[in-house]
């Protein structure tokens, strides 16, 4: 168990934790309309002025940093003196979607690369260990949690700073508006006449520690994420992933407890479907649910933080807050929405739920009640059984050099790859070059395996590391947007998400157990090593596809991938 020791959230609605949480007391949403230059159709969202963005920029950062910076500074501070929060003790996650993305076209330099971004951001911070980026789309911020609670349990560190954060711009708004879900009116979270979502832009900052402060404090108890082994952009039907990680995370759990579920509630018809449908699975339909996106709208990588301090900041003056835009149920499942705030009951315990892009989705259970005496936490050991590497010239299986064509590298010998050794998986082809790289060499990881353990199950993961994001495939988008060209393609969007490789694996094997995206400034075992172990932390993971997958070019490319088993 860790505890939360401070807070911060910026967003449209204020720079602090309070200011934002009282606007949305008051039933205030930063929701506008707004004509953007360079997109051809207007956008219902949640955006930071002109003036805003001025009174937030700091010098030599962008500004997507600068947000970052300016949200952690704060919640920093609000520990000053209380306690020592420096040295290898502290670890910086981040959480977010597409970080620095909207500089890419005005330079070619390491601005692109999250991991360097994350590292700007400590040095200004005062952070000396190395920073993790958490790229699992719109889970990125509860991921983040996720990953920072195992790291503190496990002794790796003492304290996590953990930030989620993601602005809007034309690549990303365009890229939403070619997938067909934005509302060009406010949304209308689990509502009958729902239309799409809203986007919007913040920053919120969570500092864990894995010592209490004085007196009550909120702790996160469990988190888990699961995939839904269904598609990469539609959420499966029956809620398989969600119900998993809801189910997970309540597991021991009196649900006498339970105060509220703060649900994802994006608006979409699809996803609010599949949560209620989850929910219900779950045995929470019952459970007060509300949703914060007709406030804040969609904030990406920092929804899930976000949301969890508003719930939390709520629950301490004993209100489950209104879903604002609500007004009658449009799902199939009786979940309890309210457009207006009600009583929690004195309780102080809730689940917190997100799902996103490549099929991920994650639950916290959290709360201000529990008993905070020290929890025994034994680590798992893992060993490797095999590995694959590949770079553009050579294919290496356990130890062995595969055979291959006179001549073949490069794109092509991924090519050869999937016609030699699967040939029946036509979406191979739709692949971006990321993707197809950790597809072959996922596929070779599991033919020197043999058989189908792991299928149907959710007792394997699959947790990737790399340096460089998506970006080969960030550039291909950004040319589909250009000014005197434009025409999005949807399906060069969805790969611009590097956690789309980890779904797509998990659709391909039927793995409904935990997906995750991690970046880092540079290849660290160290690092690698300490998340590996964390992820054994989930008390169902038995086995993971792990290792480092990058691509910068058609001809430059790693994948150095392994099964590990826990001992």
């Amino acid at each position: 168990m860790v505890f939360k020791i401070a807070d911060n959230i910026i967003s449209p609605l204020g720079r602090t934790s309070e200011r934002n949480y009282l606007a949305v007391k008051s039933g205030v949403s930063a929701l506008a309309p707004y004509e953007m230059p360079g997109l051809e159709e207007r956008v219902f969202a949640s955006l930071f002025s002109e003036g805003n963005w001025q009174s937030l920029q700091t010098e030599g950062l962008s500004r997507f940093e600068s947000l970052v910076y300016q949200s952690a500074r704060q919640a920093l501070e609000e520990v000053d003196g209380k306690f020592d929060i420096s040295g290898k003790d502290v670890v910086f996650v981040l959480g977010t979607t597409k970080a620095n993305v909207e500089v890419l076209g005005e330079g070619e330099d390491d601005r692109l690369l999250p991991g360097r971004c994350a590292e700007r951001i400590c040095t200004r911070l005062g952070i000396t260990t190395t920073p993790i980026v958490v790229c699992n789309a719109c889970i990125s911020g509860l991921s983040s949690i996720i990953l920072a609670s195992r790291l503190l349990e496990s002794g790796a560190y003492r304290y996590a700073v953990v930030c989620g954060a993601d602005v809007l711009g034309k690549f990303i708004i365009s890229g939403f508006q070619a997938l067909k879900t934005l509302s060009e009116e406010a949304c209308r979270p689990f509502d009958i006449e729902r239309c799409g979502m809203n986007l919007g832009e913040a920053a919120a900052t969570v500092i864990l520690s894995s010592v209490p402060a004085e007196g009550k404090c909120w702790s996160i108890e469990a988190g888990a994420v699961r995939n839904d082994a269904h598609n990469v952009t539609a959420p499966s039907p029956k809620g398989e992933g969600a119900y998993l990680a809801i189910s997970q995370v309540i597991e021991g759990c009196d649900p006498q407890r339970l105060a509220m579920v703060s649900a994802h509630g994006t608006s979409s018809l699809f996803m609010d479907q599949m949560e209620s449908v989850a929910l219900e699975r779950a045995g929470l339909s019952e459970i007060p649910a509300n949703s914060l996106k007709g406030y804040f709208g969609h904030t990406l990588g920092a929804a899930g933080i976000l949301e969890t301090i508003i719930t939390m900041k709520s629950l301490e003056e004993d209100l489950v807050l209104g879903t604002k835009g609500f007004e009658e149920l449009g799902v199939s499942s009786p979940i309890r929405v309210s457009p207006n705030p009600v009583s929690a009951g004195g309780k102080k315990c809730f689940v917190k739920t997100v799902s996103g892009f490549g099929g991920a989705n994650a639950a916290i259970l959290a709360s201000c009640d529990a008993d905070n005496s020290d929890r025994n936490v034994v680590v798992p050991g893992f060993r490797e059984t095999h590995r694959v590497i590949i770079s553009p010239s050579e294919v290496v299986v356990d130890g062995k050099a595969v055979t291959l064509p006179e001549g073949i590298s490069g794109k092509d010998l991924l090519t050869f790859l999937y016609k030699e050794k699967v040939g029946n998986y036509p979406q191979f082809y739709k692949m971006d070059l990321l993707s197809r790289l950790g597809f072959v060499a996922s596929e070779l990881l599991l033919d020197e395996e043999g058989g189908e353990r792991f299928a149907g199950t959710d007792s394997r993961a699959v947790v990737l590391f790399n340096r460089s994001s998506s970006l080969m495939t960030d550039r291909k988008y950004l040319s589909t947007i250009a000014e005197d060209n434009y025409y999005p393609s949807p399906a060069l969007f969805v790969y611009t998400l590097p956690n789309i490789i980890t779904g797509e694996i998990a659709i391909r094997n039927k793995y409904n157990g935990e997906t995750s995206f991690y970046i880092l400034p540079e290849r660290n075992g160290g690092v690698m090593e300490n998340v590996l172990e964390a992820a054994f932390l989930d008390k169902k993971t038995q086995s993971v596809i792990s290792g480092w997958i990058d691509c910068t070019a058609d001809n430059c490319f790693e994948a150095d991938m392994f099964i590990a088993e826990k001992k």
